[in-house]
Parts: C-alpha cells; structure tokens; sequence
C-alpha cells in the first residue's frame, strides 16, 4: 500500500490562508478554475484526496517551495509564503566511475 503524506493537507491549507485566498481564489490563481472545484480542492485541504503531480508544482511554485517540502512530513512550511528567494535543494553529486580491483591489478602488472 502507498503511504499518503499526512500533513499535505494542513500545508495546503496553510499556503491558502497565507495567501489570503479562498478555495476558488487559489483555483484561479493556479488557473485551475476550469479543471478543478471547489469541492476538490476541500478534499484535498481535508487530506481525503491528494492532488496530481502537476498540481502539486503549481502549488509549490505559487508557494515559492519545492515539491518535496509539501509531500515530505518531515519538513516545514517556511514562516513567510511566498517563500523568497525558493531554496536550491539538495544537489545530487555526479556519479563516479571506479574500476575494479582486477583490471587496475592487470594494468599494474602489464605496465611492469
């Protein structure tokens, strides 16, 4: 069973309010308006539905956070919404290429 973010709602709910926006306000805010009602957005708000992953970034950009702030329990809402500037997240480092102990052992020993 997939496990749902229990505090996703209360975060959408949250960056609404900060927002100063009602639940169609936000919808049209997202551009939404035509896609999604009012009733949805609630669901979503009360954590009876969570929204799709392109609806998700719409709500973190209008947010100024990364998408994994709103779905990762473990993380805050920053104090102020819009957050400014958006935080750069944590790069991945570039994977490295190692050989194995075998081929740099024949290396060594044709080199001799």
């Amino acid at each position: 069973m997939a496990r749902r973010p229990a505090r996703l709602g209360g975060k959408l709910l949250s960056i609404r309010k900060a927002l100063g926006l009602s639940q169609n306000g936000i919808l049209r805010r997202l551009g939404l308006e035509d896609e999604l009602t009012q009733a949805e957005w609630s669901a979503y708000e009360r954590s009876v539905r969570v929204p799709s992953l392109p609806v998700l970034l719409l709500i973190a950009e209008l947010a100024g956070v990364w998408m994994d702030v709103l779905v990762n329990d473990e993380l805050d809402l920053p104090n102020k919404l819009p957050a400014s500037p958006k935080s750069e997240g944590v790069r991945k480092k570039p994977a490295t290429r190692t050989t194995s102990k075998s081929s740099s052992l024949t290396s060594t020993k044709k080199s001799r």
